[in-house]
């Protein structure tokens, strides 16, 4: 086809874009790209979808939307090419998918045409009304869904309407667009969202910290951190970075904020002046008060905390209390609610979730531990640890992970389709460690199921567990190999899990 270059969109005036008679392309049906169809076609927009899986799910929400007007095209000759509109214009917009890889074919023709191709969080930073909800921003490499899902509870506990979205919980765009209307929104954003996102235009951000991670999709660790570092642009009041993280310091010191936004670090230690941290137990803050060059706010106690480990609130996830606790006070929640929320948030599933005890052993599901900078956070935890681990490596080296971890191990148990790179590095660095595989094929050939991938693997660990260790399951890769996802494999372990021990308690 030929197309027109057409960049009108781009000249729109914002926030309150009016996308009405615009003809919109939605590459991508999950659960954003139904949203962005939604939101869209119900204030005049002429929306097209395109997705190339026929499921059954998508075909549920494509009668939905075709009753509405909307034109849903299902199956991979609609994602190879750009598509032609019902009347023969162009496009104006392109809204595509996080999934979406860089070098689709049909995003670099949208591209190529002059049409302007932006992610979902764009185009609703764009239509939120000007007196819309704050934005305050969380990106980084582990730990996004704990800080944000911190954040909503400080937030509700200081008496706002709020809601954690984005990566997790409601699309971003259902959150700035709702009828009620939020005091605030706790966006989660990963670096395929943020790819396609020029203004995110926070109140306040954070960027956990940046360790190799997607650098298949993004094409380095550079590439991959700026695009996190675009959570930054436009921040109004505060860039919250790690301390212990450089990269995260050069991402506040490169962006392009307003006039008055100041740059505010968090550290496990001592905080300097603008800074929050933690001295002898206590969670300070040293930079939301007037004299912070010699005073400090008292914000919690590291017993506030207690609920949140097996042993007690692990170091990474006091760190994610500090970073909730610096955006929170950024949009001036009083130290008094910060601690009361603290107090009140419980983990989510799947992260570091003691799901089991019996006979001394705790058994903890940490699924979402997806890669080895999460898996020795989780693995930094417990002195004595069985544990279960593989899957997709993504390409990531595992034998520093390893190396780090081979004091603590009572055992280990491997999983994945592929178990060459846990099994490898645990022989350089493990070899007094009894180490179990499970195959993922039986004699004759055939593929275990998930169930059994996961039950064999928790038969194993409680074989080699004894009184005080603690059977973690913080894979240190993906898992898409043996299971549907990272939630499967948790919810899996758990059910296993509990029956072992109940078994044992019996």
């Amino acid at each position: 086809m030929t197309a027109a270059p057409s960049s009108r969109v781009d000249e729109l005036p914002w926030p309150g874009l009016d996308v009405s008679g615009l003809r919109i392309l939605v590459t991508g049906f999950g659960v954003s790209g139904y949203a962005v169809a939604d939101q869209t076609m119900q204030r005049g927009a002429r929306v097209t979808v395109v997705d190339g899986a026929r499921s059954e799910r998508n075909l549920e929400r494509a009668r939905i939307l075709e009753v509405l007007g909307v034109d849903v095209r299902l199956g991979p000759e609609h994602t190879s090419a750009l598509p032609e509109t019902a009347d023969g214009a162009p496009f104006d917009l392109v809204v595509t998918s996080p999934g979406w890889r860089l070098d689709q074919p049909l995003l670099l023709a949208a591209a190529d045409a002059g049409i302007p191709v932006w992610s979902e969080v764009e185009l609703a930073r764009r239509m939120q009304a000007p007196d819309g909800p704050a934005w305050l921003g969380v990106t980084g490499t582990n730990g996004k869904t704990t800080v944000v899902t911190m954040l909503e509870t400080i937030l509700r506990t200081a008496g706002l309407r709020a809601v954690a979205c984005g990566n997790v919980g409601l699309p971003v765009i259902e959150a700035a667009l709702d009828p009620e209307g939020f005091d605030v929104l706790a966006v989660e954003l990963s670096s395929f969202q943020l790819h396609r996102t020029e203004h995110a235009a926070c109140e306040a951000a954070v960027v956990l910290g940046i360790t190799e991670d997607h650098l298949d999709w993004h094409g380095g660790i550079d590439a991959y951190a700026a695009d996190k570092g675009r959570i930054y642009a436009d921040c109004e009041i505060a860039c919250v970075y790690s301390v212990a993280d450089e990269r995260t310091r050069r991402l506040v010191e490169d962006a392009d904020v307003l006039e008055g936004c100041r740059a505010i670090g968090v550290t496990l230690g001592a905080p300097g002046p603008s800074e929050l941290g933690v001295v002898d137990g206590i969670l300070v803050d040293r930079a939301f008060l007037d004299d912070r060059a010699h005073r400090a706010l008292e914000l919690a106690h590291l017993e506030d905390l207690a609920h949140l480990g097996p042993h007690g609130a692990p170091p990474h996830v006091v760190f994610d209390a500090l970073a909730a606790a610096a955006l929170a006070r950024a949009h001036g929640v009083d130290p008094l609610h910060v601690r009361e929320g603290l107090r009140a948030f419980r983990a989510g599933a799947h992260r570091a979730e003691v799901v089991a005890r019996a006979g001394g052993v705790a058994w903890v599901d940490d699924s979402k531990a997806t890669n080895p900078d999460a898996a020795a956070a989780s693995l930094a935890s417990a002195d004595s640890v069985v544990w279960i681990v593989g899957g997709l490596t993504k390409g990531a080296d595992v034998d520093g992970l390893v190396a780090s971890a081979a004091a603590r191990l009572r055992g280990a148990v491997v999983i994945g389709a592929d178990g060459t790179p846990f099994l490898e590095a645990l022989a350089r660095h493990a070899v007094d460690v009894p180490v179990r595989r499970i195959e993922p094929g039986r004699t004759d050939g055939s593929t275990l199921s998930a169930r059994e991938v996961m039950e064999q693997a928790v038969a194993a660990a409680a074989a080699l567990a004894e009184d005080g260790d603690a059977v973690l399951m913080a894979p240190a890769a993906a898992s898409m190999d043996q299971f549907e996802d990272y939630a499967e494999r948790g919810d899996l372990f758990a059910a296993a899990a509990r029956a072992i021990a109940g078994e044992g308690a019996a």
